[in-house]
């Protein structure tokens, strides 16, 4: 059965996640409060960005940047991207 939440992106109630998408308290955040669609969106937008900055994710200076443009494009809230 699914549940919904209100997800801060979309801005409406919709299918919440299945499990957190990411480690530690920032998936737990994402889990509370982003939905399956926009999860999905941020998808196809993460790999824009890794494409276009050329983004190694095996760098850790690299993960860190694409976890400031997560949290900037799922709760609208720029840190030093």
């Amino acid at each position: 059965m699914n549940k919904n939440v209100f997800c801060y992106f979309l801005k409406k109630y919709a299918i919440s996640l299945k499990k957190p998408p990411y480690p530690g308290k920032l998936g737990e955040k994402i889990y509370k409060n982003i939905s399956e669609l926009a999860w999905k969106q941020w998808m196809s937008q993460q790999t824009k960005i890794i494409n276009e900055k050329k983004l190694n994710m095996i760098d850790v200076n690299d993960r860190k940047t694409l976890e400031l443009h997560m949290i900037d494009f799922l709760f609208h809230q720029k840190k030093n991207v």
